[in-house]
């Protein structure tokens, strides 16, 4: 009852493949072949991209760009953050002075 059951081990569930026989080879020493012949390369399928003076400042000016446009976003929603925290504040403060005032009258 207290004994602890041990699990068995899953048996495979796929087609099991035995592994593949491998029959030596006799290397006969002072033996050589000859060389395959060797395959032209194939021309590319696609054309090549040549990166000219005019092409690097367009990409430079690019990029630039979209690293001001992205600084200028995250400025933007900082600021609108510090806003709203600054506004949030003051009213916590004219709420809680309110308050006060009101507790003191009576």
């Amino acid at each position: 009852m207290f004994r602890p059951k041990l699990p068995t081990m899953p048996q495979p569930t796929g087609r099991v493949i035995p592994p593949d026989v491998v029959e030596p080879t006799t290397i006969i020493p002072g033996t050589s072949t000859p060389p395959a012949p060797v395959a032209p390369v194939p021309a590319p399928s696609r054309p090549t991209v040549q990166l000219t003076p005019g092409t690097a400042l367009a990409l430079v000016g690019g990029g630039t760009a979209v690293v001001l446009v992205v600084g200028a976003v995250l400025v933007s929603m900082l600021l609108a953050v510090a806003i709203t925290g600054a506004s949030v504040a003051v009213c916590v403060l004219v709420i809680r002075s309110l308050v006060n005032a009101d507790a003191k009258r009576h």
